[in-house]
């Protein structure tokens, strides 16, 4: 604008079309740019109640083209000049250009006057400058400009639809089948598309300029005619009834993006909440299975016998080896998928999962150690019961021989002191009584020994809780109060000899010391006969070498044995020789013992008997113990290089999640390989199972040869398994966060490398001053109270550590962009039509199925005074899908 004359001059040029500088229309282009020009401002202007026949005369005052104006913009403008004079109408005119300036639009070539003036090519001009900047310089598709984004647009829009291939804003118009395709992609109901012919190019139009009229409140603006019967139709035109479209099905793009973004929320929460189920299942079976199985390993309800203890110990071995591996499994599984939810809760900024109380992963890991503090008594008791049933089964059947031996020795001997056989007896009957008693006392102390025996082995069967002890103490009494009744006769009639002993003065002496010696002699032989005979038990072979030392130096006293046998049946053939010399009839009985010669030489052949057998037993024994040895070698063996091959697995995956030179996805698939490395690895654990099995069934209890048990293999292997799932999924985890928050492999790394540096124990966590250090290191600048805040997120437990986990999680937040409660409340509101509320028919009308019945079963009624029936809370529901609440 120049001097007084307030000339303006049109130089609006747009990235899409510029004006023509010298104002030169074809004929066609005028007649459609008149008509289409037209009806766009009536479309406008009947918000206003008026509208214009002609375009050149009806804006001249300048009057409509303010109100023009003010309609499309929504503002005020300057109050016009009532006046009708010329120079109120050019006033009123460059009120009007004041404000399309004002808008950012520059004008040059036009002026006030020529439009009072009626210049129709100027007008025109105007007209296309007003429909450019407010009807088409706002679309924008893709940061492209006004007229590429609209063309755009609409080729998107049609992409789908046959013999439809928009390229501009002319020619590719002139068979309608573009517009129909405009009103059939979004709304299928008006148009059958199907129906349309490419050959009838004004049918199409008309359908397109009549379903737009009267369904969509779009002005026809075109004919038909002069579309189809001009060789390149009108830019300008087409583009301000094709713009008409772009603005009336806006609302539709709207409400599609905000119905997009809501489903996307939905189906993050509904996958959560599957997830969230799946875990309170899995843990529920898992506590059960737990609370069901301590109660079985908690009855310490000894058996009676050998056979139910060792059965007992096979159950335990079928817990250990088919029922407990599974759960094992489960309860890794578990950890993983509970450390997956809340992954997926961070990255979607949905608050973390809080299993059902007593669900928790620390109250699965707590009833899992109590699990494993149970077994491991358990079977401590099982090996012990056993023990104790072995020394048991042992003692009770060396009770019974002695018992025996005793038994047959007592036999008969309270009657024989009962005897009054003194009273009758000859002198010499009466000395060899005599003698014969004194035979007996030191038989009898010589078997005080054995009762001492008998009653020390009863007193360690109840000591050991044995089963039947009542049989045994009842046994052991009546050989107790036999024996002191064996006193009391045998000192009775001790006196009795004593008193009538004067009488006897003839005595055989041979008789006697035969007696004497082979008394003695009788019971070391039965000493001897009971020991090659005496039952053992041994866990070593220093034990067997033990036994088989004492049993040679038995065999080595034999030949002294032998010397004093041949000394006391000397004396057997003196006797015979005297009698023979002297033609003494003997009865064939020493009168002083019921020993025979035939006895000792048959007890002495028995003895010699037994020798060899003992012999070949303690030899058995000595291969036993062997064959224990090399199972204990054969185990150790085994034992000492799985234990440090699981103790170099668990290092080396350690180095593996530590390594940053790679990829995440090249750092899983190493973790993937040693995963099946270690599965392959099985087949050595069983075998050690299966050796550890073969020991205990040889009652092997102790080996010497290695550091390792086969529970520490376990622990060891159990260990192994948990530490590389555990790892896979931190990677899964850390792929995940990558992945949904668009950090890039170099961000991870550089938080890898930053965490490694300050995890100086090289335990996977920092401590908060290291942490303090790596935020410093990467540019924070931090205070005591922002300090403290951070902690509170990276140790919401107050552990006093930070984990890698937590530590990625915080950056992951401060470098990424999260969707919020807010944005979708915002969705909600476009699908609502901005009202406060949403109804049923509109869930269902704009979200699929699914998620809109998701919906319905999970608002609340809304309340407020300006609800309608069945009006739905959408604002609660948003603000409840990013904060605690039971959805």
């Amino acid at each position: 604008r120049t001097g007084t004359s307030h000339q303006w001059r049109l130089a609006y040029m747009t990235q899409e079309e510029g004006w023509d500088r010298d104002l030169l229309l074809d004929p066609a282009w005028e007649k459609q740019q008149r008509k289409t020009f037209t009806a766009w401002c009536n479309s406008h202007l009947r918000k206003a109640g008026t509208q214009i026949e002609n375009i050149e005369e009806d804006f001249r005052n300048g009057l409509k083209l303010m109100l023009l104006l003010e309609v499309i913009s929504g503002e005020r403008l300057p109050k016009p000049d009532k006046g009708k004079m010329r120079f109120h109408k050019i006033a009123n005119v460059n009120k009007a250009l004041d404000y399309i300036c004002s808008k950012g639009v520059k004008l040059v070539s036009i002026g006030a006057e020529e439009i009072v003036d009626g210049n129709a090519k100027m007008t025109l001009g105007m007209i296309w400058t007003i429909i450019l900047r407010f009807a088409i310089q706002d679309i924008s598709v893709e940061e492209t400009s006004a007229k590429e984004g609209l063309l755009l647009w609409c080729q998107r829009k049609t992409a789908p639809y046959r013999n439809v291939n928009v390229q501009n804003f002319h020619i590719s118009w002139k068979d309608g089948l573009a517009l129909c395709a405009l009103i059939h992609r979004h709304r299928p109901d008006l148009i059958d598309y199907s129906k349309l012919r490419k050959d009838d190019p004004i049918g199409n139009l008309n359908t397109a300029f009549e379903v737009a009229e009267k369904f969509l409140d779009i002005p026809k603006m075109l004919d038909a005619e002069d579309i189809v019967n001009t060789p390149k139709p009108d830019e300008k035109a087409i583009m301000t009834y094709v713009s008409c479209f772009y603005h009336a099905f806006a609302g539709a793009e709207q409400a599609e993006t905000a119905a997009n973004r809501i489903c996307k929320v939905l189906a993050v929460n509904q996958e959560n909440e599957k997830l969230m189920e799946e875990y309170e299942k899995l843990a529920s079976e898992l506590l059960e299975w737990i609370r069901r199985t301590i109660p079985w390993l908690e009855n310490r309800a000894a058996e009676q016998t050998m056979r139910a203890m060792q059965q007992k110990l096979e159950d335990f071995r079928d817990y250990r080896r088919v029922h407990k591996p599974p759960r094992v499994q489960e309860k890794c599984q578990l950890e993983i998928n509970f450390n997956t939810l809340q992954t997926k809760l961070r990255l979607s900024n949905r608050p973390a999962f809080m299993p059902s109380e007593g669900k928790m992963v620390s109250d699965i890991a707590n009833a899992w150690k109590g699990l494993e503090q149970v077994e491991k008594g358990y079977e401590e008791w099982l090996l012990t019961e056993i023990r104790r049933l072995e020394r048991l089964d042992h003692l009770a059947e060396k009770f019974k021989q002695k018992c025996s031996l005793h038994e047959t020795w007592t036999s008969g001997k309270e009657e024989l002191l009962s005897q009054k056989d003194f009273e009758s007896a000859s002198l010499m009957e009466i000395r060899a009584l005599m003698r014969k008693h004194e035979a007996f006392e030191s038989d009898l102390a010589a078997h005080q020994d054995r009762v001492e025996q008998i009653a020390a082995i009863a007193q360690e069967l109840n000591e050991l809780d044995y089963h039947d002890a009542v049989t045994v103490n009842a046994r052991c009494q009546g050989i107790c109060d036999q024996w002191d009744n064996l006193g009391t006769l045998t000192q009775k009639r001790r006196d009795s000899l004593e008193r009538v002993e004067k009488l006897w003065e003839t005595i055989d002496q041979l008789y006697l010391e035969f007696a004497k010696r082979a008394a003695p002699f009788n019971n070391w032989m039965d000493g001897a006969m009971e020991d090659l005979q005496d039952m053992f038990i041994v866990h070593s072979i220093e034990e067997i070498q033990s036994l088989i030392t004492a049993h040679d130096q038995f065999k080595a006293t034999l030949p002294e044995a032998d010397k004093e046998r041949m000394a006391t049946m000397g004396i057997q053939s003196e006797i015979l020789k005297i009698a023979q010399t002297y033609g003494i009839k003997l009865s064939g009985i020493n009168p002083y013992t019921n020993l025979s010669p035939q006895d000792i030489s048959n007890k002495w052949d028995a003895v010699k008997h037994l020798v060899p057998l003992r012999d070949q037993m303690l030899q058995e024994e000595v291969a036993r113990q062997q064959a224990n040895e090399r199972l204990r070698r054969q185990f150790a063996a085994q034992a000492n290089i799985i234990g440090p091959w699981i103790q170099t697995k668990m290092e080396e995956i350690g180095h593996v999640s530590a390594d940053i030179t790679g990829s995440l996805e090249d750092q899983m698939n190493n973790l993937k390989q040693y995963e099946q490395n270690i599965i392959n690895y099985k087949s050595n654990i069983d075998k050690l199972e299966g050796d550890h099995q073969l020991s205990q069934e040889s009652l092997i209890f102790d080996n010497k040869h290695t550091n390792y048990t086969m529970e520490h293999i376990r622990v060891g292997w159990e260990q192994l398994l948990t530490t590389i799932a555990r790892t896979i999924n931190e990677v899964e985890n850390q792929i995940l966060t990558r992945d949904a928050k668009g950090i890039s492999q170099e961000q991870l790394n550089e938080f890898r490398a930053s965490f490694n540096h300050f995890d100086r124990k090289r335990n996977g966590m920092m401590d908060p001053d290291d942490f303090r250090a790596c935020l410093i290191s990467m540019g924070y600048d931090l205070g005591e109270v922002e300090f403290a805040r951070i902690m509170t997120l990276v140790d919401a437990n107050n552990t006093g550590v930070v984990t890698f986990q937590a530590f990625i999680d915080f950056m992951t937040r401060e470098t990424a962009e999260t969707d919020t409660a807010e944005q979708v409340m915002a969705s909600f509101k476009i699908l609502a039509s901005d009202k406060s509320y949403i109804t049923v028919d509109e869930l269902r009308r704009e979200l699929p199925l699914e998620q809109a019945e998701y919906c319905i079963s999970r608002m609340t009624r809304y309340v407020g005074a300006d609800g309608t029936t069945g009006a739905l809370d959408y604002i609660s529901f948003s603000s409840a899908l990013y904060g605690e609440s039971d959805l």
